[in-house]
């Protein structure tokens, strides 16, 4: 930008034509100064809900209830044998009645019908236990 004197004379006839960017800049810094406060600050750390120590005592093992199903779809409660489904039944609910609930592992025969499976599970549900697995399926991966 040039500044232009005059030629000396005191007549101010002519107009002055450049613009005035003063205040253009001062907006412009404005503007500049709000973005900055404005933007979030990054952070760069990653926020955990760490579970706190406790003193609380070790968990006891839980009770295990082995029942197998026998190639010829009869059943054994821990070894021992079962007479019919209602004794099946009555220690079903004996289970489902003890605090904690025992885990109920069940093993069947590679030969044991289905429906003997479906009925022990079906039982086990209607009584109430929800602590149920399926063990040796390992074995009829081939």
């Amino acid at each position: 930008m040039a500044m232009n004197l005059g030629t000396g004379s005191r007549d101010e006839s002519e107009v002055m034509m450049d613009i005035n960017t003063t205040p253009l800049i001062d907006v412009m810094l404005v503007l500049i100064i709000m973005l900055i406060i404005t933007i979030p600050a990054q952070l760069h750390a990653v926020n955990l809900d760490m579970p706190a120590a406790s003193s609380a005592p070790p968990k006891t093992e839980p009770v295990v209830v082995r029942l197998d199903i026998e190639s010829d779809n009869s059943l054994r409660w821990n070894g021992q044998p079962l007479a019919d489904r209602a004794a099946l039944e009555t220690r079903l609910s004996q289970a489902s009645a003890l605090q904690p609930q025992p885990e109920l592992h069940i093993r069947s025969h590679a030969k044991a019908k289905y429906e003997a499976v479906a009925t022990v599970l079906a039982s086990a549900q209607r009584l109430g236990l929800t602590k149920l697995g399926i063990v040796g399926t390992e074995r009829f991966a081939n």
